[in-house]
């Protein structure tokens, strides 16, 4: 008898130990519910130049209100989300890296340069 609780303790225990040993470390691989989260916020969040940012090139110009990147390629003008840095390169011709939003034909700045003339 005294053999039998030593088991069942025995058990009860190393169960214990397994289920807090498993709390305390962490998941090295995310579930699929987090990889489909995951997947979903990074198509959705423009703020996140490393997943599409690219260069556009074409000369910064006002339009209306907005500075506006004229782009020499396709004679598109895309939007400006900084506004600041656009001001700076006025009538410039520029390298602008950024992330496009195709929805409001608006460019998310990550960085802009003065074009190499070549």
């Amino acid at each position: 008898m005294k053999r039998f609780i030593s088991m069942v303790a025995l058990v009860a225990f190393s169960g214990l130990g397994l289920s807090l040993s498993a709390q305390q470390s962490p998941s090295t691989t995310p579930s699929t519910a987090d990889q489909a989260g995951s997947s979903a916020q990074h198509q959705t969040d423009a703020s996140n130049p490393q997943q599409s940012a690219r260069s556009f090139e074409g000369k910064i110009a006002k339009s209306g209100d907005n500075w506006v990147l004229q782009d020499k390629a396709t004679g598109t003008s895309y939007k400006l989300d900084d506004q600041d840095k656009a001001k700076q390169y006025e009538g410039k011709d520029v390298k602008v890296m950024a992330t496009m939003d195709s929805s409001s034909n608006t460019l998310h700045v990550v960085d802009i340069m003065p074009a190499s003339n070549q």
